[in-house]
């Protein structure tokens, strides 16, 4: 890649950030598309995201995408925030215009594209998603606009009862459980918390509850346990690495304001993790 003083930067703000997989998509886009773009991911301490933020303007960067832990915190620090991001909560894209910043949230439509890209409907469903942190609701935006009824469940019952009543103040399909009881009931069930990046993670749901009736996605991007059980249960299955692609689709989008090529980057974000 040939750096110039005409290239524009893009990049992720995280701390951490040594895992991230978007460099190799979106570097391989403009690669593609042969536009003078490049993504570099910084390492931002909590602490620092202040002055970085302020970099973004100072340094004239195209924009940045924002992810764990300053999803939430970022957001008193742009010039403006979209509607729906503002109603979840979390700005996962950040847009540079002649200075003034934008925060957006590419995440729920990008978890809705890759249901989509895998045949799966949410339209009258009854859906069970474990969590209510950040990626619930911006996934729970969505959802709860098609499906017959959204349950939410989280081990932080202040957390939950702020999504619930949220969701709530614009949809009457929304229900919060202390436990994720009776499987049995619900069409599509959806992993959105951090259970399973780890090899000895407990699983967030009864596994033995599982049935091929079941539609069973994990917002991880790898095979978890959770859904190597699914699969041998006959589950139709899906992991979170078509909402990590679509999602950087959009953001990719907003950054240039050209489509980008959408294999390319999922054959960069598979050979990456390969």
């Amino acid at each position: 890649m040939k750096i110039t003083g005409h290239t524009k930067i893009t990049g992720l703000f995280g701390y951490p950030v040594e895992h991230t997989l978007s460099p190799a998509m979106h570097n391989a886009a403009f690669e593609r598309l042969g536009i003078d773009y490049c993504y570099v991911p910084f390492l931002v301490h909590p602490d620092s995201l202040g002055r970085a933020v302020a970099a973004v303007r100072a340094l004239n960067l195209a924009g940045v995408n924002v992810t764990v832990p300053h999803k939430e915190t970022v957001i008193p620090l742009l010039d403006r925030v979209d509607e729906e991001a503002t109603f979840i909560g979390a700005v996962n894209t950040v847009v540079n215009t002649s200075g003034k910043l934008s925060g957006y949230n590419t995440d729920g439509r990008g978890f809705m594209r890759s249901l989509e890209e895998k045949g799966i409907s949410v339209e009258g469903k009854k859906i069970l998603v474990a969590g209510a942190g950040g990626a619930s609701r911006a996934i729970g935006y969505y959802l709860s606009e098609k499906v017959s009824s959204l349950h939410l469940y989280d081990t932080d019952s202040s957390r939950l009862g702020r999504l619930v009543s949220d969701l709530g103040k614009i949809r009457g399909n929304v229900r919060g459980l202390d436990a994720p009881a009776g499987l049995k009931e619900y069409q599509i069930i959806i992993n959105a918390t951090p259970l399973g990046l780890k090899k000895d993670d407990p699983s967030p749901f009864d596994l033995a509850a599982l049935s091929q009736d079941h539609v069973v996605c994990d917002l991880i991007y790898k095979k978890t346990r959770l859904l190597d059980e699914a699969e041998k249960k006959g589950c139709v299955t899906m992991d979170g690495l078509g909402m990590l692609l679509w999602q950087g689709v959009l953001a990719f989008e907003r950054w240039t304001g050209v489509l980008p090529p959408v294999d390319v980057m999922r054959a960069a974000l598979l050979s990456a993790i390969a």
